[in-house]
């Protein structure tokens, strides 16, 4: 189902030790790993302090890591169907940015509601 989950670009939640190993460098002391999602070749990693993008090429093996420390994040929004989301797009607007940053979410995956709680509760203290 995970690729099939990922044509269709829904986001699947992945197990902290499946990506621990590749985002232990990015750490800082007294940073720990609280939820990850995959959503075809992008990443949101959650952690205790900071939201990290990890935006991976299709092809080759170049990837982008984004750092949005949770304090910068001025508002985010969520458009979908209804409050089951069929189709969704997840917005996220910077403190210095006019421009949000928008990532889609396809048909049938509900993670995207975990995704926006987890904004909210890192933003919203």
């Amino acid at each position: 189902m995970g690729l099939f989950n990922a044509i269709l670009g829904n986001a699947s939640e992945v197990t902290i030790e499946n990506v621990a190993k590749e985002f232990e460098p990015l750490l800082i002391d007294g940073e720990t790993i609280e939820k990850a999602y995959k959503l075809i070749r992008d990443m949101f990693i959650f952690t205790n302090k900071r939201l990290i993008l990890a935006e991976k090429q299709l092809v080759g093996t170049k990837v982008e890591y984004m750092t949005i420390p949770y304090s910068s994040i001025k508002k985010f929004s969520k458009e979908s169907a209804g409050i089951l989301d069929m189709d969704a797009e997840l917005k996220i607007w910077l403190n210095h940015d006019n421009a949000p940053i928008v990532k889609q979410f396809g048909k049938g995956g509900n993670n995207i509601n975990e995704v926006y709680k987890i904004l909210s509760q890192h933003t919203l203290k």
